[in-house]
């Protein structure tokens, strides 16, 4: 979007939410009869604690310098939604405000379904301590997750199977602690993420060894190889997408590597009922 297109749409977006938001809405008397729908420009830059005409200036889509506070004070006034919020300060030239991750919560319904029907690919949930909220019955199959196995990263290397499982579990190690280093960085005052750390350095060598390098590195693609013991070798694409709805969430999901056999061999593994056990969801 250019910056004179932008001008126009921040001009009719602010137009469009002042017209949708009534006096009774923010606590102001009706006061009679209105021509127009919504607040008028002059009781939205009361309410915001801003000049009338810096206001309609603003409105009207002049090149004035804005601030986040007073785009936080419309938003209030103009009783804007998150995503409605950070729309606003893109197009004012702002960069959209940090969304807080929230706390570990359950997947959606939806979320939910994707995630049963991705079966028989391997694929779960995971919070921003990387603690599993969900994970498939393919996941659990493909690689040897348990009822133990509450953590991601914990589960990566302390899980004996798992790291047998994983053809390239050793060259994989560093990018993983980097990884999630590089997530803790994004919270540098939630100590949940030291607490993960310092309890897995203390029961996993090969991890606290890692965690002394302090690198960090994002990943949001990677290729994961299996040695089943009854499938054979298995190799995955992994795609890890976050989750709007859920912030600091990710959903992570395994597709069968083109030019293998996995995804035939993954049907095969996932057809002996012997190996799907029900789980408490």
């Amino acid at each position: 979007m250019s910056r004179d297109s932008r001008r126009i749409e921040l001009r009719e977006f602010l137009r469009s939410r002042r017209a949708r938001v009534s006096p009774a809405d923010v606590g102001m008397p009706a006061g009679g009869r209105r021509r127009t729908p919504g607040l008028r420009r002059e009781e939205v830059a009361v309410l915001a604690g801003v000049g009338v005409s810096w206001y309609t200036w603003l409105e009207q889509g002049r090149d004035i310098k804005v601030s986040e506070e007073v785009l936080d004070a419309i938003a209030r006034v103009l009783l804007l939604d998150v995503a409605e919020h950070a729309h606003l300060y893109r197009l004012a030239g702002l960069n959209a405000p940090e969304i807080s991750a929230r706390p570990s919560v359950a997947p959606s319904p939806e979320v939910q379904r994707l995630l049963d029907s991705w079966s028989p690919r391997p694929g779960y949930v995971r919070d921003r301590h990387w603690n599993f909220t969900a994970v498939n019955d393919a996941a659990r199959v493909v690689f040897g997750y348990g009822d133990d196995d509450h953590n991601c990263l914990v589960s990566f290397f302390t899980n004996a199977r798992y790291r047998v499982l994983h053809r390239h579990w050793a060259e994989t190690a560093a990018d993983v602690a980097a990884a999630f280093r590089a997530d803790a960085a994004r919270y540098p005052d939630d100590g949940e993420f030291e607490r993960i750390a310092a309890d897995l350095a203390a029961v996993s060598p090969e991890f606290a060894e890692l965690w002394e390098r302090h690198d960090a590195a994002e990943h949001t693609h990677a290729v994961k190889a299996v040695d089943h013991p009854e499938a054979g070798t298995l190799v995955f694409d992994a795609t890890l997408l976050p989750l709007p709805e859920h912030p600091g969430h990710h959903l992570i999901l395994h597709n069968p590597r083109p030019g293998t056999d996995t995804q035939l061999r993954v049907e095969a593994l996932m057809r002996q009922p012997s190996l799907v056990v029900p789980h408490p969801g």
